[in-house]
């Protein structure tokens, strides 16, 4: 039947284009999929044809293709960005390594763990090994426009090096962002080695001067991360335990990740699931 259509398409209606045989069983497949998932086929229709292509071509399973439904469409990607954001296996990602966060943020803002990552993908700075703090901070700052989309949306660019002056000593904190959503400023540390427990006591001074001296009174308190190169995940609960700023934690990852072990981790986290349902 699909071939048959296709063929009377062409010959029928020769200017018509992209009624292949193989786009019209898409289409089908298309239909079939978002008949059966009622909740998600509002979000399907916000995106393009190419972007639903995209999405349920490379998706694994249900849930993978309503989180990418989801995103793209509140983070309006580009199809450049969805696909490279399936190539950096977000979802695997957000699903199998949760944002490191503060006892206090975890508390105070739970929404905000929706709005931060685990680890943040650089690819597109093209860093050398063994790159210098200057490096990143200025790679970052000359690639803004794609470490914005990687922070999400509602982020909003205020400065860098941002002068704080504090009993009468100058201060200078790496980068200092606005979300919009949170309704926050987010100040955030490069660190290009592996995460210390000291580096928090830096943040959390970062913090209380921006929650003293730029914060608006209509605005909640400032939220940090601190961006290193690699962390240990026991290091990091334990300094942020009894961490009283809200604080989070993350890596900042310069090649693409195992994909392989990333599914296997995604594996393992859906047969617990499953098992702890029963």
């Amino acid at each position: 039947m699909v071939n048959q259509l296709a063929e009377h398409l062409a010959t029928t209606q020769p200017g018509l284009r992209g009624f292949t045989r193989s786009n019209l069983f898409r289409m089908r497949q298309f239909y079939e999929i978002y008949r059966a998932e009622e909740k998600v086929a509002p979000l399907a229709r916000q995106l393009s044809w190419s972007h639903n292509l995209i999405i349920f071509s490379q998706s694994k399973r249900p849930e993978e293709r309503e989180f990418y439904l989801k995103m793209a469409t509140q983070e309006r990607w580009s199809k450049r960005e969805l696909e490279r954001q399936f190539k950096n296996a977000l979802f695997e990602r957000v699903v199998t390594q949760p944002a490191k966060a503060s006892a206090m943020l975890k508390e105070t803002r739970p929404d905000a763990l929706d709005v931060f990552r685990d680890a943040y993908m650089v690819e597109f700075l093209e860093l050398p090994s063994g790159h210098a703090e200057a490096d990143l901070h200025g790679g970052l700052l000359q690639r803004l426009k794609d470490f914005l989309i990687e922070l999400g949306r509602d982020f909003c660019f205020v400065g860098s090096e941002y002068a704080l002056q504090i009993g009468g000593q100058d201060f200078a904190l790496d980068l200092l962002f606005f979300h919009r959503g949170l309704n926050c400023l987010v100040a955030i540390e490069l660190k290009v080695g592996r995460f210390q427990p000291e580096y928090l006591g830096k943040l959390d001074f970062y913090l209380e001067a921006l929650d003293r001296n730029v914060r608006k009174p209509h605005e909640n308190p400032a939220i940090g991360v601190l961006l290193c190169a690699s962390k240990n995940d026991e290091v990091v609960e334990y300094a942020l335990n009894r961490s009283l700023s809200p604080a989070l934690i993350a890596e900042y990852q310069t090649r693409l990740p195992d994909r392989q072990l990333l599914q296997a981790k995604l594996h393992e986290f859906y047969a617990s699931a499953a098992l702890n349902e029963q």
